[in-house]
């Protein structure tokens, strides 16, 4: 296997288990393009990546989507807590606002904070549940909670999941807003990154397969066994992950 496609491997394995867990694919991505300085994942293996992991997620809740299709209250919510993201990452990718907080000083501190702000977060009562409690007034807010995804390290999946709880969804249902509200995020993600790229060069369009690929069945695996996860366990081993990687990333920055 050439390097560049053991490094495909490698990225898909990344993004398919750090998207939908709360420890942020973006800032492990860019943890890995740190120590691997010689290698820089081009534009559309970026947006191959991303569309693995959205191919998992429609396959995984197809039957979900449908009646979602049929209910134009629960499609109403899903557009409500979409748009915070939506609009505000447009302005950071026009702006190239996401390129400037790309450091490892932020990730290791976002992963801290954002990491303690999940432990709180998972103490709340269990009491409200996707299908009686989900509201506009509760999608928004989760909404708006997930702009703070923007910052590399505070995991989109974790910070949905934060406000879920905060909101007192239990760990399942919350998991599960986080995996919807993931559909219209990753395709916004696959829709930006592929808008000014086109590339014919038959090495590199097998390469871009082997990231669909790989990152669909990572993902997949991880969708299905952290809802079962979600079910029987608390949300601590991700929290004691997070403190002891941000503190290993401390100990390069500062010492």
């Amino acid at each position: 296997m050439s390097l560049i496609y053991l490094q495909t491997l490698i990225l898909s394995l990344i993004q398919g288990i750090s998207e939908f867990i709360p420890v942020s694919s973006s800032a492990h991505l860019v943890l890995f393009s740190d120590i691997f300085e010689g290698y820089k994942s081009s534009v559309l293996i970026d947006a191959s990546l991303h569309l693995g992991s959205l191919i998992a997620i429609i396959h995984y809740f197809f039957r979900d989507l449908i009646d979602f299709s049929n209910n134009k209250k629960i499609l109403n919510l899903l557009v409500v807590g979409s748009l915070p993201l939506i609009v505000v990452g447009y302005f950071f990718y026009e702006y190239n606002f996401y390129e400037n907080l790309r450091s490892i000083e932020i990730i290791a501190w976002s992963t801290l904070v954002f990491g303690i702000l999940l432990y709180f977060s998972d103490k709340f009562i269990s009491s409200k549940s996707f299908v009686e409690d989900l509201n506009l007034k509760n999608m928004f807010t989760i909404g708006l909670f997930q702009i703070l995804a923007l910052i590399p390290g505070a995991s989109r999946a974790g910070i949905v999941i934060t406000g879920s709880r905060f909101l007192n969804f239990n760990r399942y249902d919350a998991a599960k807003i986080s995996f919807i509200l993931s559909i219209p995020a990753l395709l916004g993600a696959s829709v930006l990154t592929l808008k000014d790229s086109f590339v014919k060069d038959e090495t590199l369009n097998f390469n871009i397969t082997l990231g669909i690929i790989f990152s669909y069945i990572f993902s997949y695996i991880t969708i299905k066994y952290f809802l079962i996860y979600t079910k029987n366990f608390s949300l601590n081993i991700f929290v004691i992950y997070r403190v002891l990687l941000s503190l290993v990333l401390f100990y390069f920055i500062y010492f």
